[in-house]
């Protein structure tokens, strides 16, 4: 889910401030690119059993999913909901990787601790919360392009939302300015925890293989930590996740509400409904994505970096 905003952790002394957005966001928003048709498989079965019976559920797999996109909407629907996608993706990955800095560095001077390093479980507690307020952070600044980029991926035969701009438009009009707000509770309860372990694990695993085996590549430790922290993430926070998306699709286009309870009560419902395995269904094309996404973020941040490392701290 979160992994552009780790990369690059032990450089940002290196850059200045506006090498840090820009590498960001600008890495985080290519991986997603390049991830895209796995990331729009997520969504599509993760809002499946909203309106589906158990049968049709059950015949569901990856690959008729994608038969079907490109038989029923053409191989450019992959990438549907796409420039919303990157339209999120720059400030978030900006706003997430920095104040992820900032946080820390706060903490630190809270706690009076004078260098990094010295009490690894004081350091893991910072770190994860420090990642927690940062998802936190980003999550909410930036939340209605993410409730547009999941209305935009869900659209299959029929196109109710026609760009991003539409989009904000006529949910503002048919839900109000809340509209727009649909699931934050959903978001924030799971994108606190997603990056709070997705930085600590990262980080930690990281401290740890390179404690053990000091030579090994750079570019395969950030790889094999930052995949182990994204699956860990992952595994542990997409019941959330499914929720925050099932959420963000009540009432659009004149759907009719499914979910009336809140976000435990809908876990409730789902877990009733489809069976514990329905709080994971998507997960299969998340776990997909981990390497290439992390890969893509790592090589593509590394470039950026050597690009706006002489930019000076404004």
């Amino acid at each position: 889910m979160q992994t552009e905003a780790r990369v690059g952790q032990r450089a940002v002394q290196q850059l200045g401030t506006v090498g840090q957005l820009l590498s960001g966001g600008i890495a985080g928003a290519f991986s997603k690119t390049c991830t895209a048709p796995l990331a729009r498989l997520t969504i599509l079965f993760q809002v499946q059993g909203m309106h589906s019976d158990a049968s049709s559920l059950r015949k569901a797999c990856l690959w008729h999913e994608a038969s079907r996109i490109v038989r029923e909407e053409g191989f450019r629907a992959f990438w549907k909901g796409n420039l919303v996608t990157i339209a999120h993706r720059l400030p978030y990955s900006s706003i997430s990787f920095y104040s992820f800095e900032r946080y820390k560095n706060m903490l630190h001077l809270l706690l009076g601790l004078e260098s990094k390093g010295d009490n690894l479980s004081t350091d893991v507690f910072i770190r994860l919360v420090g990642g927690g307020l940062a998802g936190i952070t980003a999550a909410s600044l930036t939340y209605p392009l993410d409730l547009v980029r999941t209305r935009l991926a869900a659209q299959t035969n029929f196109t109710y939302y026609r760009g991003i701009w539409h989009a904000l438009r006529t949910i503002s009009g048919e839900e109000g300015a809340l509209g727009l707000y649909k699931g934050l509770g959903a978001t924030l309860l799971g994108v606190g925890p997603n990056l709070a372990i997705s930085f600590s694990v990262y980080d930690t695993a990281r401290s740890l293989w390179q404690s053990h085996r000091p030579n090994d590549s750079t570019v395969l430790v950030s790889l094999a930590c930052g995949s182990l922290s994204v699956v860990a993430a992952s595994t542990v926070v997409f019941p959330l996740d499914l929720v925050r998306r099932r959420m963000q699709l009540e009432g659009a286009g004149g759907r009719a509400r499914v979910y009336k309870t809140g976000i435990f009560g809908t876990l409730s419902h789902i877990t009733k409904t489809e069976g514990f395995r329905g709080l994971y269904r998507g997960i299969l094309p998340e776990y997909y994505k981990v390497v290439p996404s992390v890969g893509i973020v790592f090589m593509t941040y590394e470039k950026l970096k050597q690009v706006f490392s002489c930019i000076p701290e404004s």
